[in-house]
């Protein structure tokens, strides 16, 4: 199980362990038993606009116990960025909420609002009450000459009912297109948010949970850290199998069940992979898989079949053998 392999679990939060505000399924009973066999949990996320006590409160009241110290941000990351690159004290402009300013202040520089204090850098992060007017205070101290560091580029974030909303990716492009400067990001997928999380948490041998491969699964591999892929956020089976190299995930499960669940050894003979009871293997043209029993230890057959080249596999060479599995 992943719980003997790994000594801290760096889960991503929404699509997760809780959608909007409400906990998905499976999430605080696995998350107890793993603490309780040993895991460590820490709860790594893009989102600038809480404090890691807000977030940790939130997780308890969801009925999943957790200290502020368990809760690594974005915010926390860019503050570490601009703390090894600025002197003691430096000013920092911040545009973003509070969560972000506490981060900013407890790296040991000195938060502003206004390009006329003289900051040395400008830090974004997200929050819904961004206004025009700090937005513009960030554009005058980057053409100043300003450091601009960003806390993520998510360019959307997701809403509890009805489509997307814009993201801190998607702001941090007025401050780039007015000064023809882009930021350097501290969030997922790059490897400070990363690094944040091995400091604070002292993990060994990190384990990285997400649902999106474009943050999560590609953090992980950008850091060097094996990856469980779950299939609670916005990522399906289709979409894992057919992957591009750095969006590949070491392991899949349907939640977060998946950290107690075995995760059987993957035999290759001839271009056949095994697992299980299951076997996959190339036709030519598609992936035939054929077996019985666990149909996720068959999902991790497949997987090794399609991601046996660095050229990602099509839709049509796997789609049959999902359906074979009941996953597509």
């Amino acid at each position: 199980m992943l719980i003997d392999s790994y000594d801290v679990a760096l889960l991503d939060l929404d699509g997760v362990v809780y959608r909007g505000h409400h906990p998905i399924e499976n999430a605080a009973d696995s998350l107890a038993k793993a603490r309780a066999q040993g895991m460590r949990l820490a709860y790594v996320t893009n989102n600038a606009s809480r404090t890691p006590s807000a977030v940790a409160a939130l997780l308890t009241g969801l009925g999943i116990p957790t200290d502020g110290a368990d809760v690594v941000t974005s915010s926390q990351a860019a503050a570490r960025v601009l703390s090894e690159r600025l002197s003691p004290g430096a000013k920092v402009l911040v545009v973003g909420g509070t969560a972000l300013r506490h981060a900013v202040y407890a790296r040991g520089l000195r938060p502003v609002s206004t390009a006329l204090e003289g900051p040395e850098a400008v830090v974004q992060g997200f929050t819904p009450d961004l206004s025009y007017g700090l937005i513009a205070q960030g554009v005058q101290a980057v053409l100043n000459g300003a450091l601009f560091v960003a806390s993520n580029a998510d360019l959307t974030i997701s809403a509890p009912y009805g489509p997307n909303k814009p993201g801190n990716g998607s702001l941090i492009r007025v401050i780039q297109t007015a000064t023809g400067v882009a930021p350097v990001v501290a969030g997922k997928p790059e490897i400070s948010l990363h690094r944040e999380s091995i400091l604070r948490t002292g993990a060994e041998r990190p384990l990285v949970v997400g649902d999106r491969l474009d943050t999560d699964i590609e953090g992980a591999f950008n850091g060097g850290a094996d990856s469980l892929l779950v299939f609670t956020g916005v990522t399906d089976p289709l979409t894992a199998l057919t992957a591009e190299p750095r969006h590949r995930a070491t392991y899949m499960a349907p939640d977060l069940t998946g950290l107690l669940a075995d995760f059987p050894d993957v035999e290759e003979n001839a271009g056949r992979y095994t697992c299980a009871g299951w076997t996959a293997a190339w036709d030519g043209e598609a992936i035939t898989l054929s077996g019985a029993g666990d149909k996720w230890h068959g999902l991790r057959a497949l997987a090794a079949a399609a991601f046996r080249t660095p050229e990602p596999a099509s839709p049509e060479a796997v789609s049959s053998a999902l359906e074979v599995l009941g996953l597509r």
